[in-house]
């Protein structure tokens, strides 16, 4: 046998064993986006679920939700320049619809016997179980990442 038949041979050998590891990355790549999948429609059953028994609970999550995103972004010198006389309209609105929705949260909670710190504690509760979910299903994604880079190595 030739030097040249020996590197091709060895050349083929190297090939296929990288066309293997990269099929492996691939099955554990599908594997870990298929139970992440899976992982988020129980999440997302489960929230619907809660929306259901407590919706009230859910409202109060959505607006912290929005107050902390509304923190975190700035405005633009052009969004302020745009929108200053509006802002104040919005405001004012945004003010009585406040006023409005608290009134009612409070009359909702009365008449189901929930005190404000129950809804509050029920809303923590259902953000912190959706964080949860999303968490473990990018934990077990990256874990069969690592689990399947060890295997090819």
């Amino acid at each position: 046998m030739t030097d040249l038949h020996k590197d091709h041979n060895g050349a083929d050998d190297q090939h296929g064993r990288i066309r293997e590891g990269v099929d492996q990355a691939r099955d554990a790549a599908a594997h870990a986006l298929d139970s992440a999948r899976h992982r988020a429609s129980d999440a997302a059953h489960a929230t619907a679920e809660t929306i259901e028994t407590n919706p009230l609970g859910v409202l109060v999550g959505g607006l912290v939700l929005g107050a902390i995103v509304a923190a975190i972004l700035p405005r633009s010198q052009r969004e302020k320049e745009l929108l200053s006389g509006v802002g104040r309209k919005i405001n004012a609105a945004a003010v009585a619809a406040v006023a409005a929705a608290k009134d009612a949260g409070r009359s909702e909670l009365d008449g189901l016997g929930l005190t404000p710190n129950a809804a509050r504690d029920q809303a923590k509760s259902l953000f912190q179980g959706v964080l949860k979910a999303a968490s473990t299903a990018g934990t077990a994604a990256a874990q069969a990442g690592k689990e399947q880079v060890k295997s090819t190595s």
